[in-house]
């Protein structure tokens, strides 16, 4: 039997973009370029090396996102994955985490599998939950933040990198991983790949695919909201102090102004 592998991949604003925010405190999302999450890239390269090792494997990648997400699709679909599934609703604008999870649990389900893949968090949100939620709503076992995975026997083992010790972790199938960007670089795609992902099927799902209702996500089905949200100001110049003399004591009466000492 095939081991079916589910990989969740997020698009994200580019970085080096300006980003900036609607009435509805939701990133602006018309002017600003996206692309793959980085860190989603080394969960999809994660899957493709232990499809290389099992006697027989399909990889299908997720996102929920807005048309544009597409794009995220078709870099791991070149990547090597096999096939993608896009879900798609206006009524998911503005979703939190508890919103977006619920989703990825309904299509994954819906898709059916056997190992869940994810990045340790998205590199425009960077909140790193996601995994364990996903889990806990799927009712699977969660080994998150990996440097290593391997498959065999219908159990998952991966090895978790800490600051001073690494831990050998292992769960039975169904079960869901994250993995760090540790885990090995994510590979180039190549010209083959990329002209084989415009011929890989990708399927497009709605809310009513998924049996959810408009209250459960977007802005109205959220737990959190956000309050605020403003530019980061710009950095003000230093203050240069020339030494003749007072430096030190300049620089202990702006320590203690700052309650530093």
């Amino acid at each position: 039997m095939s081991l079916r592998i589910v990989v969740c991949v997020k698009y994200v604003p580019d970085a080096t973009g300006d980003r900036q925010f609607t009435e509805d405190l939701t990133v602006n999302r018309d002017d600003v370029d996206g692309l793959l999450s980085e860190l989603d890239e080394y969960a999809v390269e994660q899957a493709l090396q232990i499809a290389d090792e099992a006697d027989d494997a399909e990889i299908t990648v997720l996102t929920v996102g807005p048309e544009d997400a597409k794009d995220a699709l078709r870099k791991a679909l070149s990547m090597g994955a096999d096939k993608a599934i896009h879900v798609e609703d206006d009524d998911l604008h503005g979703s939190d985490v508890m919103g977006t999870s619920l989703v990825l649990a309904k299509a994954i389900e819906k898709a059916g599998y056997d190992l869940v893949i994810t990045g340790m968090a998205s590199t425009d949100g960077t909140m790193g939950v996601l995994p364990a939620i996903l889990a806990e709503r799927l009712g699977v076992p969660q080994v998150t933040l990996l440097s290593e995975v391997k498959v065999e026997d219908g159990t998952v083992t991966g090895r978790r990198d800490g600051d001073t010790a690494s831990e050998q972790l292992e769960a039975s199938l169904p079960a869901l991983v994250s993995v760090t960007d540790q885990s090995g670089e994510a590979r180039y795609p190549s010209f083959k790949g990329i002209m084989a992902a415009k011929k890989k099927p990708v399927e497009s799902w709605d809310l009513s695919d998924l049996d959810l209702e408009s209250d459960e996500v977007g802005l109205e089905g959220s737990w959190t909201a956000v309050d605020s949200a403003a530019q980061r100001p710009a950095r003000t110049a230093g203050t240069i102090v020339k030494d003749e003399g007072e430096g030190g004591k300049q620089l202990a009466e702006f320590l203690a102004g700052q309650k530093f000492i």
